[in-house]
């Protein structure tokens, strides 16, 4: 795959820069963030990234240069077991050695304002590894013989044109007519439903009550549900809608937190786990600025969510959550309150009340590229946060017209960019030189603590209240 490009590296590397000045401002009031404020995943499959490993040779035309790199697929290995296959679908973003990948929504990708999206779906579904029929394959294309690896530089070739309108050409002549075969056939499919997911992650009440539903979605027969150690402690237990005490469920079920009356002002998880294929198609993407992936096969691998429930006694009592939102620019953040008060808070300066019954969704803009963090208090020692990194623009949708570095890059993830055409990994999309240079800003960056950092605090009462 690809040299990420110089000024664009330049460019990403001065904006982190700019974000870590802010940040280490912030950090002055707002202390040291715990490596455990990030909050669990939404719901799905998470994996750490394992190299371009089944590739042959494409030639992205750019700015009247040509640049010769790797087109592939990546593998990756699923945490708790099993392993992925993707394609890049970022193709101008650096990959991050060893980095962690989040099944995640179209809508929270670069997918999210991509037409041709559902075109890369079908490219998917209709080629190598899903038709694992070379023979059958090249005869659809009216190509000659295919291996795996022409056949997945084709592929790559195919959903590079639609993921990031690229100028680009399989080195192969075979590869090239099975890259000119998808794009000509290609048809808008739908997004493919979550490996498995719990809707919503966040949910609130008074002792006493059952709080949710918490609503399962996923592929799988069924998951397994578990209560967080806290419950324990507390009494609270995972019901049905009866009250009926439930350790599973199927797709579509609903699972309660059942909370003693009299237990003392608190909050309790549950986990969801279950085995599955991942859907083909599900996008996937990294808390670091590494480059976002597209699935193209899944062994039986490990999916798991979290939903978390806060209940008091009186007040206001508020569930939040957060999920990027590519298509606005910026994460939304919801905040529902199950209380007999109002639930006040603050958003980049900006106050927001929910009343008692009510939810409400606010949109914090974030620039693309820059890290966030927003920290959400209530009462009872209520405290949520939630960070990232907003990655919702490949560089051809961002406009620029630079052109790609030919000089060799370093292996982020396995593999060199030296002459060897025997099939020796050649260097990722988006590695580069300047590579080393925007990690080592990133590493200072974590030292300040990483990133724009936006507190998000309730609303304090007046004195006497």
């Amino acid at each position: 795959m690809i040299s990420v490009r110089r000024r664009g590296a330049a460019r990403l590397a001065a904006a982190v820069l700019a974000s870590g000045l802010v940040a280490a401002g912030a950090m002055v009031t707002a202390g040291t963030a715990a490596a455990d404020d990030v909050p669990p995943s939404r719901g799905g499959a998470t994996a750490t990234l394992g190299g371009l490993k089944t590739f042959d040779k494409a030639i992205i035309h750019d700015n009247g240069k040509d640049q010769q790199v790797g087109a592939g697929l990546f593998e990756m290995s699923v945490d708790n077991g099993g392993s992925i296959q993707t394609y890049c679908i970022d193709l101008h973003n650096p990959t991050q050695n060893k980095a962690k990948y989040e099944e995640k929504s179209w809508a929270e990708t670069s997918l999210a304002n991509n037409p041709d999206a559902g075109k890369i779906n079908w490219i998917l579904q209709n080629s190598y590894p899903q038709v694992n029929d070379l023979d059958a394959l090249a005869k659809k294309a009216g190509a000659g013989a295919l291996t795996e690896k022409t056949a997945a530089a084709g592929t790559q070739v195919a959903i590079w044109r639609f993921s990031d309108n690229a100028k680009v050409d399989a080195a192969d002549p075979q590869a090239e007519k099975l890259a000119d075969y998808l794009e000509k056939n290609a048809q808008n499919l739908q997004e493919p439903k979550a490996s498995l997911s719990l809707d919503p992650p966040a949910v609130s009440g008074k002792a006493g009550e059952r709080l949710g539903p918490v609503k399962v979605h996923t592929n799988a027969d069924s998951v397994t549900l578990t209560p967080g150690t806290e419950s324990a402690g507390s009494g609270v237990k995972l019901v049905d809608k009866s009250g009926k005490t439930i350790t599973s469920a199927a797709d579509g079920g609903e699972v309660y937190f059942d909370v003693p009356e009299g237990v003392a002002d608190g909050s309790a998880t549950l986990t969801a786990q279950a085995a599955t294929k991942v859907p083909v198609g599900r996008a996937f993407a990294s808390a670091t600025k590494s480059q976002t992936q597209i699935l193209a096969g899944s062994s039986e691998s490990t999916v798991s969510a979290t939903a978390t429930a806060n209940w008091a006694k009186k007040g206001a009592v508020p569930a939040v959550s957060a999920e990027k939102d590519c298509a606005k620019g910026g994460v939304d953040i919801t905040a529902t309150n199950k209380g007999d008060e109002a639930f006040t808070f603050e958003l980049l300066d900006q106050k927001y009340t929910v009343e008692a019954g009510q939810s409400k969704t606010v949109t914090a803009p974030v620039k693309e590229d820059q890290s966030y963090k927003f920290t959400i208090t209530g009462p009872n020692g209520f405290e949520k946060t939630f960070s990232g990194v907003l990655d919702c623009k490949t560089s051809s949708s961002g406009g620029s017209s630079d052109t790609p570095s030919s000089q060799p890059s370093p292996a982020s993830a396995g593999g060199s960019t030296g002459g060897d055409t025997s099939g020796g990994d050649l260097a990722e999309t988006g590695s580069s030189s300047n590579t080393p240079m925007i990690a080592g800003i990133a590493v200072a960056l974590v030292v300040v603590g990483g990133g724009a950092v936006f507190l998000v605090r309730k609303k304090k009462a007046p004195a006497g209240e």
